[in-house]
């Protein structure tokens, strides 16, 4: 009972459900796709800077400390205010759709590197590796969700500022521990991005709460 009040106390009563949602549709999205890719052709969006690119086996634990900078930060921001978390959310919704479409319509791979070292973080990539197949890449998930966590704070001015230049430098992080991690090349994560900033500015045109004054009343549609 005191963590289902705690969690009441969290995470407002509006936002229970969207979150939950969210969470439903990415696993669904990230999943499901790959029961369309048998017998698919993938292709490789590997450059030559990628090539180039060292593996630093230590940024395994950003990649993977991500999920907590997401969770901290999709409940902050649907905390800001109803109309904000459902902007969010649906952003967020709106991004996942069009990975799937991509993830379809142009599946894509690369070439991880074989682990001959050992060591924790080494056996950590390695994990990584055997429990997440090279493919759902492009646009990358993982820079995906990192921008929106920037995006859906940048602005609000109930947040310090301090805190949403860390969560801009986290973000980045997230994004570049993609590419020392060999999990995504760069246009994967241009990619992510891209698409995130696009959906984010697309849901503020759009008007989820409205009204329109008719006979002098105010009518909420």
């Amino acid at each position: 009972m005191k963590i289902i009040e705690k969690t009441r106390s969290l995470i407002p009563k509006y936002a229970i459900v969207p979150l939950i949602i969210c969470v439903v549709f990415n696993f669904s999205v990230y999943n499901g796709v790959r029961l369309f890719y048998e017998d698919r052709y993938f292709y490789n969006l590997t450059s030559k800077i990628d090539d180039v690119l060292p593996v630093i086996p230590i940024t395994i634990l950003i990649y993977f400390g991500s999920y907590i900078f997401w969770i901290i930060n999709y409940i902050l921001i649907c905390r800001i205010d109803k109309e904000h978390c459902y902007r969010f959310i649906c952003a967020d919704l709106l991004g996942k759709l069009v990975c799937f479409i991509t993830y379809i319509s142009l599946p894509t791979t690369n070439i991880r590197p074989e682990i001959t070292q050992s060591g924790v973080f080494w056996d950590m990539l390695q994990l990584l590796y055997n429990i997440d197949p090279a493919n759902n890449l492009f646009p990358s998930i993982h820079c995906l969700v990192s921008w929106y966590c920037f995006a859906g704070l940048r602005k609000c001015k109930t947040i310090p500022l301090w805190y949403r230049y860390v969560t801009l430098l986290v973000a980045l992080m997230i994004c570049i521990s993609t590419l020392t991690t060999k999990q995504h090349v760069i246009v994967d994560v241009l990619g992510g991005v891209l698409l995130a900033e696009l959906t984010w500015q697309f849901t503020s045109r759009v008007q989820f709460s409205k009204t329109i004054k008719i006979n002098n009343q105010e009518i909420l549609k």
